[in-house]
Protein backbone atom coordinates (compact mmCIF):
# COMPACT_ATOMS: atom_id res chain seq x y z
CA UNK A 1 0.00 0.00 0.00
CA UNK A 2 3.04 2.30 0.27
CA UNK A 3 4.10 2.00 -3.39
CA UNK A 4 3.16 5.55 -4.46
CA UNK A 5 4.64 7.13 -1.33
CA UNK A 6 7.81 5.06 -1.67
CA UNK A 7 8.21 6.07 -5.34
CA UNK A 8 7.85 9.78 -4.58
CA UNK A 9 10.23 9.73 -1.64
CA UNK A 10 12.74 7.81 -3.73
CA UNK A 11 12.57 10.53 -6.40
CA UNK A 12 13.22 13.19 -3.74
CA UNK A 13 16.27 11.37 -2.40
CA UNK A 14 17.59 10.61 -5.89
CA UNK A 15 17.57 14.34 -6.66
CA UNK A 16 19.31 15.11 -3.37
CA UNK A 17 21.97 12.53 -4.13
CA UNK A 18 22.95 14.39 -7.30
CA UNK A 19 24.19 17.34 -5.24
CA UNK A 20 27.69 17.26 -3.75
CA UNK A 21 26.95 19.73 -0.97
CA UNK A 22 23.54 20.66 0.36
CA UNK A 23 22.41 24.20 1.10
CA UNK A 24 19.53 25.03 3.42
CA UNK A 25 17.53 25.88 0.30
CA UNK A 26 18.16 22.34 -1.04
CA UNK A 27 16.86 20.85 2.21
CA UNK A 28 13.80 23.12 2.21
CA UNK A 29 12.99 22.16 -1.38
CA UNK A 30 13.35 18.44 -0.61
CA UNK A 31 11.23 18.67 2.55
CA UNK A 32 8.47 20.49 0.66
CA UNK A 33 8.35 17.50 -1.69
CA UNK A 34 8.39 15.07 1.25
CA UNK A 35 5.53 17.02 2.87
CA UNK A 36 3.48 16.86 -0.34
CA UNK A 37 4.18 13.13 -0.75
CA UNK A 38 3.01 12.41 2.82
CA UNK A 39 -0.15 14.50 2.46
CA UNK A 40 -0.99 12.77 -0.83
CA UNK A 41 -0.50 9.44 0.96
CA UNK A 42 -3.31 10.54 3.34
CA UNK A 43 -1.09 11.11 6.38
CA UNK A 44 -2.74 13.36 8.97
CA UNK A 45 -1.68 16.97 8.35
CA UNK A 46 -0.67 17.55 12.01
CA UNK A 47 1.52 14.46 11.91
CA UNK A 48 3.11 15.71 8.66
CA UNK A 49 3.76 19.15 10.14
CA UNK A 50 5.45 17.76 13.27
CA UNK A 51 7.44 15.27 11.19
CA UNK A 52 8.80 17.94 8.82
CA UNK A 53 9.75 20.24 11.71
CA UNK A 54 11.73 17.46 13.43
CA UNK A 55 13.50 16.45 10.22
CA UNK A 56 14.41 20.03 9.30
CA UNK A 57 15.84 20.80 12.75
CA UNK A 58 18.24 17.91 12.34
CA UNK A 59 18.86 18.18 8.59
CA UNK A 60 20.19 21.76 8.62
CA UNK A 61 22.69 20.99 11.36
CA UNK A 62 26.44 21.28 10.75
CA UNK A 63 26.94 17.50 10.93
CA UNK A 64 24.72 17.11 7.85
CA UNK A 65 25.52 20.23 5.83
CA UNK A 66 29.28 19.63 6.01
CA UNK A 67 29.31 15.84 5.79
CA UNK A 68 30.84 14.00 2.82
CA UNK A 69 27.47 12.44 1.88
CA UNK A 70 24.79 14.91 3.02
CA UNK A 71 22.00 13.26 1.01
CA UNK A 72 22.58 9.97 2.84
CA UNK A 73 22.52 11.82 6.15
CA UNK A 74 19.14 13.35 5.27
CA UNK A 75 17.77 9.93 4.31
CA UNK A 76 19.04 8.55 7.63
CA UNK A 77 17.28 11.36 9.53
CA UNK A 78 14.01 10.81 7.61
CA UNK A 79 14.27 7.08 8.34
CA UNK A 80 14.82 7.64 12.07
CA UNK A 81 12.02 10.20 12.36
CA UNK A 82 9.66 7.94 10.42
CA UNK A 83 10.37 5.17 12.95
CA UNK A 84 9.78 7.70 15.73
CA UNK A 85 6.40 8.59 14.19
CA UNK A 86 5.38 4.96 13.79
CA UNK A 87 6.38 4.16 17.39
CA UNK A 88 7.98 1.06 18.84
CA UNK A 89 7.05 -2.57 18.28
CA UNK A 90 4.44 -3.58 20.85
CA UNK A 91 3.87 -7.31 21.44
CA UNK A 92 0.69 -8.63 23.05
CA UNK A 93 0.54 -8.34 26.82
CA UNK A 94 -0.25 -11.88 27.99
CA UNK A 95 1.44 -11.79 31.37
CA UNK A 96 -0.21 -12.85 34.61
CA UNK A 97 -2.65 -15.66 35.37
CA UNK A 98 -4.68 -17.19 32.51
CA UNK A 99 -7.09 -17.07 30.86
CA UNK A 100 -5.86 -13.95 29.07
CA UNK A 101 -8.67 -12.05 27.38
CA UNK A 102 -8.27 -10.28 24.03
CA UNK A 103 -11.25 -8.15 23.06
CA UNK A 104 -11.57 -7.20 19.38
CA UNK A 105 -13.60 -4.08 18.57
CA UNK A 106 -14.25 -2.12 15.39
CA UNK A 107 -16.78 -1.08 12.79
CA UNK A 108 -18.72 -3.56 10.68
CA UNK A 109 -16.75 -4.68 7.64
CA UNK A 110 -13.32 -3.98 9.11
CA UNK A 111 -12.47 -7.70 9.21
CA UNK A 112 -12.90 -8.41 12.95
CA UNK A 113 -14.19 -11.95 12.61
CA UNK A 114 -11.52 -13.08 10.15
CA UNK A 115 -8.87 -11.35 12.26
CA UNK A 116 -10.09 -13.25 15.34
CA UNK A 117 -9.42 -16.52 13.49
CA UNK A 118 -6.00 -15.34 12.27
CA UNK A 119 -5.01 -14.25 15.76
CA UNK A 120 -6.16 -17.56 17.27
CA UNK A 121 -4.11 -19.47 14.70
CA UNK A 122 -1.03 -17.37 15.41
CA UNK A 123 -1.32 -17.84 19.18
CA UNK A 124 -1.81 -21.59 18.84
CA UNK A 125 1.43 -21.78 16.82
CA UNK A 126 3.10 -20.14 19.83
CA UNK A 127 1.87 -22.94 22.10
CA UNK A 128 -1.28 -21.23 23.42
CA UNK A 129 -4.72 -22.85 23.77
CA UNK A 130 -7.17 -20.23 22.45
CA UNK A 131 -10.96 -20.11 22.70
CA UNK A 132 -12.90 -17.99 20.22
CA UNK A 133 -16.07 -16.25 21.42
CA UNK A 134 -18.88 -15.29 19.01
CA UNK A 135 -20.26 -12.18 20.75
CA UNK A 136 -21.51 -10.42 17.59
CA UNK A 137 -25.18 -11.39 17.92
CA UNK A 138 -26.45 -8.57 15.69
CA UNK A 139 -25.05 -10.17 12.57
CA UNK A 140 -26.00 -13.88 12.39
CA UNK A 141 -23.47 -14.39 9.60
CA UNK A 142 -20.69 -13.37 12.00
CA UNK A 143 -21.55 -16.21 14.40
CA UNK A 144 -21.61 -18.74 11.57
CA UNK A 145 -18.42 -17.33 10.06
CA UNK A 146 -16.54 -17.71 13.33
CA UNK A 147 -17.84 -21.26 13.74
CA UNK A 148 -16.61 -22.13 10.24
CA UNK A 149 -13.20 -20.55 10.93
CA UNK A 150 -12.93 -22.47 14.20
CA UNK A 151 -13.71 -25.72 12.38
CA UNK A 152 -11.10 -24.98 9.69
CA UNK A 153 -8.47 -24.19 12.32
CA UNK A 154 -9.56 -26.92 14.76
CA UNK A 155 -9.94 -24.26 17.47
CA UNK A 156 -13.04 -24.32 19.74
CA UNK A 157 -15.64 -21.57 19.36
CA UNK A 158 -18.05 -20.57 22.13
CA UNK A 159 -21.28 -19.55 20.38
CA UNK A 160 -24.86 -19.36 21.65
CA UNK A 161 -26.62 -18.06 18.56
CA UNK A 162 -28.08 -14.55 18.42
CA UNK A 163 -30.59 -14.58 21.27
CA UNK A 164 -28.59 -14.08 24.54
CA UNK A 165 -27.12 -10.64 25.29
CA UNK A 166 -23.39 -10.53 24.40
CA UNK A 167 -22.23 -9.83 28.01
CA UNK A 168 -23.94 -13.06 29.14
CA UNK A 169 -22.31 -15.02 26.31
CA UNK A 170 -18.91 -13.63 27.31
CA UNK A 171 -19.49 -14.51 30.98
CA UNK A 172 -20.27 -18.15 30.15
CA UNK A 173 -17.35 -18.28 27.69
CA UNK A 174 -14.92 -17.24 30.45
CA UNK A 175 -16.27 -20.00 32.72
CA UNK A 176 -15.81 -22.51 29.88
CA UNK A 177 -12.24 -21.31 29.28
CA UNK A 178 -11.34 -21.90 32.95
CA UNK A 179 -13.06 -25.28 32.92
CA UNK A 180 -11.26 -26.43 29.76
CA UNK A 181 -7.89 -24.82 30.68
CA UNK A 182 -7.98 -22.46 27.70
CA UNK A 183 -5.30 -19.84 28.33
CA UNK A 184 -6.43 -17.20 25.78
CA UNK A 185 -9.98 -16.00 25.11
CA UNK A 186 -10.53 -13.98 21.92
CA UNK A 187 -13.84 -12.09 21.89
CA UNK A 188 -15.34 -11.09 18.54
CA UNK A 189 -17.64 -8.18 19.42
CA UNK A 190 -20.38 -6.51 17.38
CA UNK A 191 -19.70 -3.63 15.03
CA UNK A 192 -21.87 -1.08 13.29
CA UNK A 193 -21.52 0.88 10.08
CA UNK A 194 -20.90 3.93 12.27
CA UNK A 195 -20.11 4.49 15.94
CA UNK A 196 -23.22 4.73 18.15
CA UNK A 197 -23.92 4.88 21.88
CA UNK A 198 -25.65 1.48 22.06
CA UNK A 199 -22.62 -0.30 20.64
CA UNK A 200 -20.22 1.59 22.91
CA UNK A 201 -22.31 0.92 26.03
CA UNK A 202 -22.29 -2.80 25.23
CA UNK A 203 -18.52 -2.81 24.71
CA UNK A 204 -18.00 -1.01 28.02
CA UNK A 205 -20.09 -3.71 29.78
CA UNK A 206 -18.13 -6.53 28.11
CA UNK A 207 -14.85 -4.87 29.06
CA UNK A 208 -15.92 -4.43 32.71
CA UNK A 209 -17.04 -8.07 32.85
CA UNK A 210 -14.10 -9.72 31.08
CA UNK A 211 -11.28 -7.41 32.30
CA UNK A 212 -9.33 -7.90 29.04
CA UNK A 213 -5.54 -7.86 28.87
CA UNK A 214 -5.83 -6.35 25.40
CA UNK A 215 -8.53 -4.24 23.73
CA UNK A 216 -7.57 -4.22 20.06
CA UNK A 217 -9.25 -2.09 17.41
CA UNK A 218 -9.50 -3.83 14.04
CA UNK A 219 -9.32 -0.98 11.49
CA UNK A 220 -9.51 -1.13 7.70
CA UNK A 221 -6.44 0.55 6.14
CA UNK A 222 -8.49 1.22 2.99
CA UNK A 223 -10.57 3.86 4.85
CA UNK A 224 -7.56 6.18 5.22
CA UNK A 225 -8.04 9.11 7.58
CA UNK A 226 -11.47 7.82 8.58
CA UNK A 227 -9.67 4.90 10.26
CA UNK A 228 -7.68 7.41 12.33
CA UNK A 229 -10.86 9.17 13.47
CA UNK A 230 -12.51 5.84 14.31
CA UNK A 231 -9.46 4.82 16.34
CA UNK A 232 -9.58 8.08 18.30
CA UNK A 233 -13.30 7.65 19.06
CA UNK A 234 -12.94 4.02 20.19
CA UNK A 235 -9.93 4.89 22.32
CA UNK A 236 -11.82 7.70 24.03
CA UNK A 237 -14.88 5.56 24.80
CA UNK A 238 -13.46 2.08 25.42
CA UNK A 239 -9.73 2.54 26.06
CA UNK A 240 -7.66 0.73 23.44
CA UNK A 241 -4.35 -1.03 24.06
CA UNK A 242 -3.51 -1.56 20.41
CA UNK A 243 -4.61 -1.57 16.78
CA UNK A 244 -4.72 -4.27 14.10
CA UNK A 245 -4.61 -2.72 10.65
CA UNK A 246 -6.28 -4.91 8.01
CA UNK A 247 -6.14 -4.97 4.20
CA UNK A 248 -2.71 -3.35 3.90
CA UNK A 249 -2.20 -5.51 0.80
CA UNK A 250 -4.81 -3.37 -0.95
CA UNK A 251 -4.38 -0.06 -2.74
CA UNK A 252 -4.67 2.12 0.35
CA UNK A 253 -2.36 5.10 0.40
CA UNK A 254 -0.81 4.12 3.73
CA UNK A 255 -1.41 7.35 5.62
CA UNK A 256 -3.51 5.70 8.31
CA UNK A 257 -0.63 3.46 9.40
CA UNK A 258 1.73 6.42 9.68
CA UNK A 259 -0.83 8.63 11.46
CA UNK A 260 -2.47 6.30 13.97
CA UNK A 261 0.29 6.07 16.54
CA UNK A 262 0.82 9.84 16.66
CA UNK A 263 -2.87 10.77 16.72
CA UNK A 264 -4.10 8.15 19.21
CA UNK A 265 -0.96 7.26 21.17
CA UNK A 266 -1.99 3.61 20.66
CA UNK A 267 0.49 1.22 18.98
CA UNK A 268 -0.26 -0.79 15.86
CA UNK A 269 0.36 -4.38 17.01
CA UNK A 270 -0.49 -6.41 13.90
CA UNK A 271 -1.18 -5.91 10.20
CA UNK A 272 -3.32 -8.07 7.96
CA UNK A 273 -1.25 -8.77 4.84
CA UNK A 274 -3.64 -11.12 3.00
CA UNK A 275 -7.06 -12.74 3.26
CA UNK A 276 -5.50 -16.12 4.09
CA UNK A 277 -5.61 -17.35 7.69
CA UNK A 278 -1.82 -17.06 7.95
CA UNK A 279 -1.96 -13.46 6.70
CA UNK A 280 -1.42 -11.69 10.03
CA UNK A 281 2.01 -10.30 10.92
CA UNK A 282 3.42 -8.31 13.85
CA UNK A 283 3.90 -4.64 13.06
CA UNK A 284 7.56 -3.59 13.21
CA UNK A 285 7.87 0.20 12.76
CA UNK A 286 11.56 0.06 11.83
CA UNK A 287 10.93 -2.53 9.11
CA UNK A 288 7.93 -0.63 7.77
CA UNK A 289 9.97 2.59 7.65
CA UNK A 290 12.70 0.79 5.70
CA UNK A 291 10.18 -0.55 3.19
CA UNK A 292 8.59 2.89 2.73
CA UNK A 293 12.01 4.35 1.95
CA UNK A 294 12.89 1.52 -0.44
CA UNK A 295 15.50 -0.01 1.88
CA UNK A 296 13.97 -3.49 1.86
CA UNK A 297 13.00 -5.72 4.76
CA UNK A 298 15.38 -8.65 4.96
CA UNK A 299 14.36 -9.68 8.50
CA UNK A 300 10.72 -10.22 7.51
CA UNK A 301 11.83 -12.19 4.45
CA UNK A 302 14.00 -14.44 6.63
CA UNK A 303 11.11 -15.02 9.03
CA UNK A 304 8.82 -15.92 6.14
CA UNK A 305 11.43 -18.36 4.87
CA UNK A 306 11.86 -19.95 8.30
CA UNK A 307 8.10 -20.54 8.50
CA UNK A 308 7.94 -22.55 5.28
CA UNK A 309 11.44 -24.00 4.92
CA UNK A 310 12.45 -27.31 6.42
CA UNK A 311 15.85 -26.79 8.11
CA UNK A 312 17.15 -30.28 7.34
CA UNK A 313 16.05 -29.95 3.71
CA UNK A 314 17.70 -26.51 3.51
CA UNK A 315 20.99 -27.93 4.85
CA UNK A 316 20.84 -30.80 2.35
CA UNK A 317 20.13 -28.34 -0.47
CA UNK A 318 23.07 -26.16 0.53
CA UNK A 319 25.42 -29.14 0.27
CA UNK A 320 24.09 -29.98 -3.19
CA UNK A 321 24.53 -26.37 -4.31
CA UNK A 322 28.12 -26.31 -3.07
CA UNK A 323 28.87 -29.48 -5.03
CA UNK A 324 27.07 -28.22 -8.14
CA UNK A 325 24.55 -31.10 -7.97
CA UNK A 326 21.36 -29.00 -8.03
CA UNK A 327 18.80 -30.76 -10.29
CA UNK A 328 15.26 -30.13 -11.55
CA UNK A 329 13.73 -32.11 -8.68
CA UNK A 330 15.52 -29.83 -6.20
CA UNK A 331 14.37 -26.79 -8.15
CA UNK A 332 10.75 -27.96 -8.05
CA UNK A 333 10.88 -28.39 -4.27
CA UNK A 334 12.48 -24.96 -3.78
CA UNK A 335 10.00 -23.27 -6.11
CA UNK A 336 7.04 -24.75 -4.22
CA UNK A 337 8.46 -23.55 -0.91
CA UNK A 338 9.18 -20.12 -2.33
CA UNK A 339 5.61 -19.75 -3.57
CA UNK A 340 4.36 -20.43 -0.04
CA UNK A 341 6.20 -17.28 1.05
CA UNK A 342 4.05 -15.10 -1.19
CA UNK A 343 4.26 -13.40 -4.60
CA UNK A 344 7.78 -13.04 -6.01
CA UNK A 345 7.25 -9.28 -6.34
CA UNK A 346 6.60 -9.07 -2.60
CA UNK A 347 9.76 -11.04 -1.84
CA UNK A 348 11.93 -8.95 -4.18
CA UNK A 349 10.64 -5.72 -2.59
CA UNK A 350 12.06 -6.91 0.73
CA UNK A 351 15.59 -7.11 -0.70
CA UNK A 352 17.50 -3.80 -0.50
CA UNK A 353 17.89 -2.30 -3.97
CA UNK A 354 15.41 -4.67 -5.61
CA UNK A 355 12.30 -2.52 -5.16
CA UNK A 356 12.43 -1.12 -8.70
CA UNK A 357 12.91 -4.58 -10.22
CA UNK A 358 9.86 -5.82 -8.27
CA UNK A 359 7.73 -2.99 -9.71
CA UNK A 360 8.71 -3.91 -13.28
CA UNK A 361 7.53 -7.52 -12.87
CA UNK A 362 3.95 -8.48 -13.78
CA UNK A 363 2.90 -10.71 -10.81
CA UNK A 364 0.08 -12.44 -12.73
CA UNK A 365 2.29 -13.26 -15.71
CA UNK A 366 5.06 -14.48 -13.40
CA UNK A 367 2.67 -16.69 -11.42
CA UNK A 368 1.34 -18.17 -14.68
CA UNK A 369 4.89 -18.83 -15.84
CA UNK A 370 5.81 -20.55 -12.56
CA UNK A 371 2.74 -22.79 -12.90
CA UNK A 372 3.86 -23.76 -16.41
CA UNK A 373 7.35 -24.59 -15.12
CA UNK A 374 5.86 -26.65 -12.27
CA UNK A 375 3.59 -28.52 -14.70
CA UNK A 376 6.50 -29.35 -17.03
CA UNK A 377 8.79 -30.62 -14.25
CA UNK A 378 5.91 -32.56 -12.63
CA UNK A 379 5.35 -34.37 -15.94
CA UNK A 380 8.91 -35.70 -15.88
CA UNK A 381 9.91 -38.95 -14.27
CA UNK A 382 12.15 -38.75 -11.19
CA UNK A 383 15.06 -40.04 -13.31
CA UNK A 384 14.50 -37.27 -15.88
CA UNK A 385 14.40 -34.57 -13.19
CA UNK A 386 17.67 -35.78 -11.71
CA UNK A 387 19.40 -36.24 -15.06
CA UNK A 388 17.82 -33.94 -17.70
CA UNK A 389 20.45 -35.00 -20.24
CA UNK A 390 18.50 -38.22 -20.93
CA UNK A 391 15.45 -36.27 -22.14
CA UNK A 392 15.36 -36.97 -25.91
CA UNK A 393 12.80 -35.91 -28.51
CA UNK A 394 10.22 -38.59 -27.68
CA UNK A 395 10.46 -37.84 -23.94
CA UNK A 396 9.99 -34.13 -24.67
CA UNK A 397 6.79 -34.87 -26.63
CA UNK A 398 5.47 -36.96 -23.72
CA UNK A 399 6.34 -34.27 -21.16
CA UNK A 400 4.67 -31.59 -23.31
CA UNK A 401 1.47 -33.65 -23.61
CA UNK A 402 1.43 -34.38 -19.89
CA UNK A 403 1.90 -30.76 -18.88
CA UNK A 404 -0.40 -29.18 -21.46
CA UNK A 405 2.51 -27.24 -22.97
CA UNK A 406 4.55 -27.40 -26.17
CA UNK A 407 7.84 -29.09 -26.98
CA UNK A 408 9.28 -25.61 -27.53
CA UNK A 409 8.41 -24.64 -23.94
CA UNK A 410 10.03 -27.86 -22.65
CA UNK A 411 13.18 -27.03 -24.67
CA UNK A 412 13.22 -23.47 -23.27
CA UNK A 413 12.97 -24.76 -19.70
CA UNK A 414 15.82 -27.23 -20.19
CA UNK A 415 17.98 -24.53 -21.82
CA UNK A 416 17.27 -22.07 -19.01
CA UNK A 417 18.03 -24.71 -16.38
CA UNK A 418 21.43 -25.40 -17.95
CA UNK A 419 22.09 -21.64 -17.93
CA UNK A 420 21.08 -21.46 -14.27
CA UNK A 421 23.48 -24.30 -13.40
CA UNK A 422 26.33 -22.42 -15.08
CA UNK A 423 25.47 -19.25 -13.17
CA UNK A 424 25.44 -21.16 -9.89
CA UNK A 425 28.94 -22.44 -10.63
CA UNK A 426 30.03 -18.84 -11.27
CA UNK A 427 28.64 -17.79 -7.91
CA UNK A 428 30.38 -20.67 -6.19
CA UNK A 429 33.68 -19.77 -7.84
CA UNK A 430 33.28 -16.13 -6.79
CA UNK A 431 32.83 -14.73 -10.30
CA UNK A 432 30.81 -11.54 -10.55
CA UNK A 433 27.56 -11.03 -12.41
CA UNK A 434 25.90 -14.18 -11.17
CA UNK A 435 23.06 -12.57 -9.17
CA UNK A 436 21.63 -10.61 -12.08
CA UNK A 437 21.66 -13.74 -14.19
CA UNK A 438 19.95 -15.79 -11.52
CA UNK A 439 17.14 -13.22 -11.27
CA UNK A 440 16.66 -13.67 -14.99
CA UNK A 441 16.83 -17.45 -14.75
CA UNK A 442 13.91 -19.31 -16.32
CA UNK A 443 13.01 -16.08 -18.13
CA UNK A 444 11.32 -14.59 -15.04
Amino acid sequence: MFDNLSDKLQDVFDNLGKKGRLTEADVDRALRQVRLALLEADVNYKVVKDFIVRVKERAVGADVMHSLSPAQQVIKIVHEELINTLGEAAPLNLSGAPPHVIMLVGLQGSGKTTTAGKLARRLRKQGRRPLLVAADTYRPAAVKQLEVLGEQLDIPVHSEGVEPPPPEIVNRALKRARREARDVVIIDTAGRLTIDDQMMDELVKIKALSKPDEVLLVADAMTGQEAVRVASDFHERVGLTGIILTKIDGDARGGAAISMRSVTGVPIKFVGVSEKLDGLEPFYPDRMASRILGMGDVLTMIEKAEEVMDKEEAARMEKKLRKGEFDLDDFLKQMRQMRKMGPITSLLSMIPGMGQIAKEIDPEATDKQLKHIEAIISSMTLEERRNPRIINASRKRRIARGSGTTVQEVNELLSQFRQMQRLMKQLQSGKRGGLGGLLGGFGL
